[in-house]
Formats: C-alpha cells, structure tokens, sequence
C-alpha cells in the first residue's frame, strides 16, 4: 500500500525551480557564444525548446492530486462496517465489505454513455460499480461467523440476492472481459459458478425463479464484434419533430449519432436463459429489454421488449416497446401494450402519459395482470372526479379486462393481501399529498384509511409488516384474526426527533396504536420482523458514541435483547467532537434544526468564538407547519462519506450539518419557489444568529456550501447577500435556462414562468458575486440538468467579472464522486478554501499561496 504524503512535503516550489533553468539556460548559451552564429542559433532553439517543455511539465506537475490532513484522509479511508442482509427466516445473517473508493485510474477504464447508460464495452455490465471484497455468513441462533469456501479471488462481487427458499445466495462476479454468476450453498457454506455463457448486466441483472433455477441474460456476440466506428459518416445527425410536443428534462448520456443506435441494439440485445442447477436452456429469440417478470405460479413471463426507432430525447427505458405475456418457454400468449415513446409525454410532475403503465402480477393469485390506465387523458389539471383507473386479467388472459378500482389521485402502487384486502396507495406531487385505502377485491369496495401530506413526517403511519404467501409473494401480514395490519416506521419523526416504532393499525377503527419505540437517548429501529406473531425483531441500534449494531429483541417474551454485531467506530478522530441538534427560529416563525459538531475540547469561554461551515440542502413545501417539523435524530451515529462536511470539525470548525432550508408557500394561490431567495436569505440568517447568539459561531468567519441544489443554493445566497466570507458549490446547476422544463419540484417551464427561472439562476447575478466561492464538478456529471457546462459557465462569468472564484474538474466522476485520489484531493482544496477565506480571513496572505 502506498504511503501518504503530507501536502506541503516538495522537492522544489516550481518558482525555484523555474529561476534555476533560467540560470542554467543563460549559463549554456554564454559558454556557445565561441560557436559559429548558426550551429549558435540552432543549439540555442533548442535548448530554449527543452527548457520551456520541462517548465511546463513541472508546472503541471505543481497542480496534480494532493491530499488533506491526516486526520481527514485517514476518516475517508477507515474500513466501514460491513453490510448484512437477513434471510426471511432469521436464521442465517450474511456480512459483506464494499470497496467504497475505486481508484481513478479503474474509473478511467473505457465507457460508453448511450441511452441514459454507462457501460463498460469489455464485458456488457455497468461501468461504474462498487464492488464486495469479501462475504461470510453468520448463524443468528450461535452467533458463529463462518467462513464461505469456493469465493472467485480476487473478488469483485455484486447484485447479492437470497433464493425463494433462503437455501441459496447468488452473486455476480465482474471480470475485466465478462460477467460469472455464483451460487453459495447455505447449508456447506459452499460457493460454485454456476454460469456457462457470460451475462449481459447492460439492462439488468438476474431474478432467482426457485431455489436450484435462475433466470439471466446472456452475452450473443463477443465485444470484438461491436460495429466499429466509420471515419465517414454516412450523413449528418438529423432530428425531427412535426407538430407534436415533447417537453422533456434535460436527460444526459442520450443517444447522439446513428453510430450510438448501432452500439445501444449491439450491447442491449441479449439472449434470455433459464439455469437449472447449473444447466442452460434458451428461452425465445435474443430481445432488448429487463429480465422478464415471472407469475406468482410460475408459468407466467410479463415481458417488455424495447423496439426502434430509438430516441435521442429520453433514456433507454422511455423507448417504444412492446409490453406482452408469454409462457416459460417464451411463446407470446397476450400481448398488452404498443407503448410509444415517453418524448409525447407532458411536462408537470402529476401528468403522464395517455397510456397504459404500472404492469405487475397480483401477488395474492396465480396469475393475474393488472395495469393502470389514467382517466383525465393523462393531464392532472383535467376536472374528473377520478384520475386514474387499475384493470386486472386473469390467466389464461382471454376475457375483458376487469375494473378494480379507480383513484382520485395518482396511481402509485398497491400492497396485495389477500382475497377481502390489499393496500391502495395514491397521490400527487405538486400537491404534496398522499392517500392510503383498503380495497377489498372480492366486493370492489375502497375505504379511505388514511390522508395527509407528503411532507407531514409526524403523520407518516410507517409501512406495512408483509409476510410470504403459498407463491413465495411478499403480501400484507395481518394478527388479531385479520382486523389489524402492523406498520413500521424506521424513521418515526417526533417533536422530540426521530424516534422509529413498530405500530398496530386497526382497520376498522383506523387507530394507530404504538407497541414499541425507540428510546429517546439511543436511535433503534426495526431492520426485520422476525416473527410477527411472536413479536421477534431484529433491530439497528446506535447513538452518537456507538456505532450502529445489530440485536434480537423479544416483546412478547420480554427477555433481554441479545447482540448480534460488535462493529467498532472507524472514527477515533471524532472521539470528544461535541453533537447537538440545535433548535432556532426564522424571522416568520418557522422553525428550524441543524446538527452542530463542535471540535474536541472546545470550550467557548476559554476559546472564543469559531469559524464555522454551514452546510445544506433547500426543500420545498406547501405548508410552514410541516416545515417546522423536527426531522433528525442528534443520537445518530455519524458515519462519514466523501461529501460529508464533518470532517472539518477536527480542524477548528464548528460545523453545521444538515441546516434546514425550507422554502415554503406562503398563500394558497404561490407555489414555493416563488420566494425563493428571500427565504434562502431568511434561513441563512437564522442559522448565523443562533450561532452567535450561542457564542460558537463568528459572525464574520461563516461558509456556505452544498451539493447540486446545495450548490444552486450557495450560489444563490452568494449571490444575493454578504453574509458569508466563503462558499463551496459542487455539481451544481446555476443557470435555470438550460433545465427548461422543469427542475426539483418545479414543474412549470421556463416559458410559463420566464422570470422565476431568471430570478432563480445565480448565473444572472453572476457580476454581484464577490465573495470567494470553490465551484468543484465531475467531469463526466450525468444527472438530470447539472451538465459540467454549469460549473463551466458560472466560473467564466464570475472571473469575467474579477469575482474570486476557482474551479475544479475531478477526471471521469459523475454526480456523485467515486474515485479515491479526486476525493481526497477534492477534501484538500475544500480545507484549504477555508483556512484561506474563512479561518483566517482578514490576514495577510501567505506569499507562498496554499
């Protein structure tokens, strides 16, 4: 393993450096003085040549990866807890570690970005992953660790998944040229490939069918078939469109050439395979699609088979298909849909196509297909009495659809029970609002249960304790004869924080009654329930000293709670960095939280007041008492990733983490962003003033900084005001023009509302940001609107306008960053923009820079 090198260790500072070739240089040309003038001149050009690509290698040399203080390398670094996942049983516990932070030299393996994907062209599987290093199985009943025998080494393994039975776990194993599949033993402990031919992942993984049978997609052609691209192209790039509308976001990675066409259908296209017991059996013709989904019964594929032409507007999932039901043999039996392309589909969050969606199996019959049809032509604003509508078919799919029910809302989904009882869930976004109903399929009768706002975190009932069914379907699990369902909420959000339960729901009276919460000076909640009539749980605990652990807990038998896990912290650097969540108001009365770390043996007496790092992401609402909700636990371990801002706590900072930036509607007729920089404004404020009114916080030693609309944010409030001596914006979009159609949960166009979108895009205040601001960006971002060209833009208008400003662009990211020397070094320039402007802001720079 290579050894960090603290930053500041340099052979020579490039202007040293620089001074001695020149030196050098006129050293060498006094002594050729004596030649004849033009060998003179020839030896001259080029020993000047040589000096001048030396100075500019060393130059670039200067600017390459560094890394941040130990303590925040090493915090990025630290082996994590591993993952667990826990067979239906409760027998078996399965422990996995994932490399979290690949090199950039493995981000920089070749790539094809077509169709919303990334693929990796060597070995037909996304491109970007994270891969297991190692796996073992644990037995809940002993709490013996075991060893699994037969594992791929090295192991780069992903995808895990239990069998229907819990006799069986899969995995996929990523080789450089191919993708294997394997197959672990429970009872030997005991893994073993099971694949013949190399799995195509470009459109999904595999499904287990029972527990000796999976289904996966093949590879057809080798990638040294791919077609090759033509120095000539046959013809420009042409895109039409004659009269019809297609407002859609700015999706990235889109198909861009007929040359991409070629590519999609060749490393899309794959063969459908049945393996028993490491037996293969082809199934139909090689198609472009998901892996099908299999009937309750099993005799039964609900397919969706992508066709052309394809679209240069929308990923690969937005394309035509064709929705159909075949056998286990692939013979088609009913076909469904001829669905167009999502490009006709209107802009706004509730309106949707006017077209079938939503296709699944009933869980709680054979074989049953239901799908959903809106009734309002697909537009939401549309005066109906009912919006959308769900029809279902049984096999053998001969008959009239049949009519279940009809939602006043947006269909969303529905947890099926059994015969008399399945959940319906309904709701609208722009709205804010979601509904919960029992349906009874026997009669067709709907019966609100419960109503409220998406945004009403205390409100939220949990969800639904399921059970498996004859079919292996995971279905409602009802107790006390079938007049209550249990609910579990992980979250449990309180006026005294988030406090998880586990929940009785009475059907009939529509009463919630509560039969087990976490304490209020520990963070637990239910990870599984083990056994729902005998009430065994098994939960995750932690609080802001213990890292998050596993137990078995027993509310009928009342004994005591057993252990499962012994995860230690991987943060001693934090050991004494002070946690609280702290409670303020804005100046209209909502109220707001945020989770202030404070460093180890902080003492504001003694001390002072300290600089601080305000970090945040802005969320909208339709109501100011939602807004004030307390959301967060400050008994919360903290687990650290590459964006977190707490690292810089062991380096002076108050931080505050997770502050609350709700932008709220404040009439009936005014959507929230509306008042989106004055409310911005208002939040910033108040989170200054109760740090000062604290005595933590300096007034004038505040940064600002987020990620994506924390970015847009911290542009904005840069901006916009002066209340900052810093900010740090990262992959963020600054120019609402270029997200015509809509961004976050905005959904009128740019068209609609010209000068929101102007006013809303801190590139247009561009010439009034003087406060120094660190704009980082992954060169490759491939989220909807935060195209590079953002950060591009923004960093030219701002230097355009003597700004103090710098950017950087981390080689091959995405949107979210992945690559182990970017992170760190992306860590180093957030420290040392800090120290710089924030920390010792006011005094006098240091000549030799940072």
């Amino acid at each position: 393993m290579n050894k960090i090198k603290p930053n500041h260790v340099k052979a020579k500072t490039p202007a040293v450096f620089i001074s001695m070739v020149f030196i050098k240089a006129i050293t060498c040309l006094t002594c050729m003085s004596k030649l004849p003038t033009m060998a003179t001149k020839r030896i001259a050009s080029i020993i000047l040549s040589f000096l001048l690509v030396s100075i500019i290698v060393r130059a670039q040399d200067a600017n390459g990866y560094k890394i941040p203080p130990k303590d925040i390398a090493d915090m990025l670094l630290a082996k994590s807890s591993p993952s667990v996942s826990i067979d239906d049983k409760a027998e078996w516990m399965l422990l996995y570690d994932v490399s979290l932070y690949p090199s950039v030299e493995e981000l920089a393996r070749p790539e094809l970005k077509i169709a919303g994907l990334r693929i990796n062209p060597n070995n037909f599987a996304p491109s970007r992953q994270n891969f297991i290093s190692n796996i073992w199985l644990k037995n809940i009943a002993s709490g013996k660790e075991i060893k699994i025998t037969g594992l791929p080494s090295p192991l780069f393994a992903g995808s895990v998944s239990w069998s229907p039975g819990d006799k069986k776990i899969a995995f996929t194993q990523t080789l450089a040229d191919k993708v294997e599949l394997y197959v672990i033993d429970v009872a030997t402990q005991k893994a073993m490939k099971v694949n013949k031919t190399a799995l195509n992942l470009v459109m999904g993984g595999y499904q287990w069918y029972d527990d000796n049978t999976l289904l996966y997609r093949t590879v057809i052609k080798p990638a040294s078939a791919a077609p090759a691209k033509p120095l000539m192209p046959k013809g420009p790039t042409v895109q039409e469109n004659y009269g019809k509308a297609s407002p859609r976001p700015t999706f990235q990675d889109m198909i861009k050439s007929p040359y991409d066409e070629q590519l999609f259908e060749f490393y899309a296209t794959a063969q459908l395979v049945k393996n028993i017991s490491g037996t293969e059996a082809k199934i139909s013709q090689p198609y472009i699609g998901n892996i099908p989904n299999v009937s309750p019964d099993k005799k039964y594929m609900l397919v969706r088979a992508l066709k052309k032409p394809f679209s240069y507007l929308v990923p690969a999932q937005g394309f035509p298909s064709n929705v159909y039901i075949a056998d286990m043999n692939g013979k088609p039996v009913k076909q469904l849909a001829d669905l167009p392309s999502a490009e006709t589909a209107p802009s706004g969050n509730d309106n949707v196509q006017f077209v079938p969606r939503s296709f699944d199996w009933r869980d709680d019959e054979p074989a049953t297909v239901t799908w959903c049809m809106p009734l309002d032509s697909g537009l939401i604003k549309k005066n109906v009495d009912y919006h959308d509508v769900l029809y279902a078919m049984p096999a053998p799919f001969n008959t009239e659809p049949k009519l279940l029910f009809k939602t006043k809302m947006r269909y969303r989904g529905v947890t099926w029970g059994n015969s008399t009882l399945a959940l319906v869930n309904e709701g609208l976004q722009g709205k804010q609002q979601t509904q919960m109903s029992r349906f009874n399929p026997a009669t067709g009768e709907m019966e609100k249960l419960i109503e409220r706002n998406t945004t009403d975190a205390y409100s939220n009932p949990g969800f639904p304790v399921t059970e498996k069914n004859q079919w292996g379907r995971d279905v409602l699990k009802t107790i006390d004869n079938g007049s209550k369902l249990l609910m579990n909420n992980p979250v449990g959000s309180s006026p005294k924080g988030d406090l998880p339960f586990l929940a009785t729901f009475d059907l009939a009276t529509k009463k919630t009654d509560i039969i087990w919460r976490s304490n209020e000076t520990d963070f637990e909640y239910v990870a599984k329930v083990m056994d729902a009539d005998k009430l065994q749980l098994l939960t995750r605990k932690e609080n802001e000293k213990e890292v998050p652990n596993y137990w078995v807990k027993n509310l009928k038998l009342k004994i005591a709670d057993r252990q499962l896990t012994s995860f230690t912290n991987p943060y001693p650097q934090l050991d004494g960095v002070s946690k609280q969540k702290i409670k303020y108001k804005r100046a209209d009365g909502v109220n707001l939280t945020g989770e202030l770390y404070l460093p180890k043996g902080y003492n504001k007496e003694r001390d002072g007041k300290l600089p601080v790092f305000i970090w945040a992401y802005p969320a909208e609402y339709n109501s100011a008492a939602d807004a004030a909700q307390i959301r967060g636990s400050e008994h919360r371990f903290t687990l650290l990733n590459w964006g977190s801002p707490v690292y810089y706590v062991t380096q002076g900072y108050a931080v505050l983490n997770n502050a609350e930036m709700p932008i709220v509607s404040v009439s009936k007729d005014k959507k929230p962003n509306d008042d989106f920089v004055q409310q911005l404004t208002m939040n910033a404020e108040a989170a200054i003033n109760v740090l000062d009114e604290m005595g933590v916080g300096d007034k004038n030693r505040m940064a600002v900084g987020g990620h994506s609309y924390g970015a847009f944010m911290t542009a904005n409030l840069l901006a916009h005001t002066k209340l900052f001596k810093a900010g740090i914006a990262r992959s963020g979009a600054y120019n609402r023009s270029l997200t015509p159609f809509g961004f976050q949960n905005e959904d009128r166009t740019y068209w609609q509302a010209t000068q929101l979108y102007n006013d809303m895009s801190p590139f247009n205040y561009a010439d009034k940001i003087k406060t120094p601001i660190l704009l980082v960006h992954g060169e490759m971002d491939n989220n909807t609107g935060t195209f590079p060209i953002q950060s591009e833009r923004m960093f030219n208008a701002i230097k355009g306008h003597g700004g103090t400003v710098k950017y950087l662009q981390l080689p091959y990211e995405s949107h979210g960053y992945q690559g182990r020397e970017n992170i760190l070094h992306m860590l180093n320039e957030q420290f040392n923009w800090l120290e710089k402007y924030v920390k010792n802001a006011g005094k006098k720079e240091d000549k030799k820079g940072f």
